[in-house]
């Protein structure tokens, strides 16, 4: 700590020194500078005299050159005077507030330095080496709010919205009631979620969406798991909470490439303090989407600052895809791939009936017998990808490092196999 103040205190004197040097800066320079000059010009007359006596110059051309050398020094003399009269026209600021303004600067600045760093800065906190940066990074990214700590803050939502007719929130309300009485009705579920999102209740569209995700069973989609974790931001607006960041993952596990799902886990990179991930899975999300994707939008407003905080170079030129993207196509052949091998059915179904620390462990457990199943059988490189993917978004950037290296070698020969690899690393902002 004692360096940090050494340092620091060197640079704010190293610039208070060059400011109260401006300050107290008075005309020598200029007239040193005129001095220099005028001993130039005498010079070239002595030289000129001296090429007139070898006959290198003609008496005309000799004469020539003294009476333009004669000129220049008769300019520096009239410059002179003319700062000699402006002087005398003026009053003069006397020497001594000269100095003591530069005085005033330099403690101002040194002050100002100090005051600033104590009122914004850490003052009292030790150096931080990275690996412990990193290791408190992962702690407030596992002890941050809970889904449901996180909607306590904002309060209850009303049941009824401005805006809206009486007829219109009455039906709403019936609505309400009968799922209550009917809490297995699939699409009665569906048409609640619709209609209390429309209301600006996503808190109580989250519910209702948890419900639909039950029912649904191993009809799961990737795209219900996506609605719910939308819901659940929307109801925390725009936090990401550890429970949504469970639900995102079982949404990529059963389709790595859905859009949504991809956006959303970025953001849940650069709220938890991981930028370079977020900014390339939002590059490698963009390159993958038609310009009027509905998370466009947001990540071109985004983007910017991430990268910022990432410490990387943003060019909009980066969010342009080689190809025209189809995001509505389905899979192909290698997201297949991936798509096999995530969770089963009866795995998902079993999942949306969980509490949220429980779900969270079948996450990690998902991702740990994913990695131990290639260790013993080995796979596919979408297989290897994914696993990757898994593990930098549950944080474990050294681990997903490793398996990367280790997937590399096993696929060094396979180009196809390599630039998927490659793709991961990219998404995943893990370092070359």
């Amino acid at each position: 700590m004692i360096g940090f103040w050494v340092i620091a205190g060197l640079m704010a004197a190293m610039v208070a020194f060059l400011l109260a040097l401006v300050l107290i800066r008075t005309r020598a320079d200029g007239i040193a500078a005129r001095a220099y000059d005028l001993g130039v010009y005498r010079d070239q007359l002595r030289e000129v005299d001296k090429d007139r006596a070898r006959g290198l110059l003609s008496a005309e051309d000799a004469e020539r050159t003294r009476i333009e050398i004669s000129r220049r020094i008769l300019e520096l003399d009239r410059e002179e005077a003319r700062e000699g009269a402006d002087a005398a026209a003026r009053p003069g600021q006397p020497e001594g507030l000269t100095r003591a303004m530069a005085v005033v600067v330099a403690l101002a600045v040194l002050a100002g330095g100090v005051g600033t760093y104590v009122a914004v800065g850490a003052p009292g906190k030790e150096d931080q080496p990275l690996v412990m940066r990193l290791a408190e990074l992962e702690e407030q990214r596992r002890t941050r709010m809970s889904q449901s700590e996180a909607e306590a803050q904002l309060g209850p939502e009303p049941e009824r919205r401005e805006g809206f007719s009486d007829e219109y929130l009455d039906l709403v309300a019936q609505l309400r009631e009968r799922m209550r009485a009917f809490p297995d009705d699939l699409e009665g579920n569906r048409l609640l979620v619709r209609h209390e999102a429309g209301l600006g209740r996503f808190a109580a569209a989250r519910q209702a969406q948890e419900r639909v995700v039950s029912l649904l069973g191993p009809d799961m989609r990737a795209s219900d798991l996506s609605d719910l974790a939308e819901l659940m931001i929307l109801a925390t607006r725009g936090y990401v909470s550890p429970q949504a960041e469970g639900v995102l993952a079982m949404a990529l596990a059963l389709e790595p490439r859905d859009g949504r799902a991809r956006y959303y886990t970025g953001l849940m990179l650069a709220q938890t303090g991981r930028p370079a991930q977020a900014y390339n899975m939002w590059v490698a999300l963009a390159r993958d989407s038609r310009p009027d994707a509905p998370w466009m939008p947001p990540i071109r407003e985004q983007i910017p600052g991430v990268a910022m905080m990432a410490g990387l170079r943003f060019e909009p030129g980066d969010l342009v895809p080689a190809r025209t993207p189809d995001a509505s196509a389905a899979p192909g052949p290698v997201q297949d791939e991936a798509a096999q091998s995530g969770p089963t059915p009866e795995q998902m179904a079993a999942a949306a009936e969980m509490e949220e620390e429980e779900r969270e462990a079948m996450v990690r457990g998902m991702v740990d017998g994913l990695a131990a199943r290639l260790a013993d059988e080995g796979g596919t490189a979408a297989d290897w990808a994914r696993l990757i993917m898994a593990l930098s978004v549950l944080g474990e950037e050294e681990r997903a490092t490793t398996i990367l290296a280790e997937a590399r070698t096993h696929f060094a020969a396979d180009a196809r196999s390599m630039e998927v690899l490659d793709a991961a690393s990219r998404e995943a902002g893990l370092a070359e």
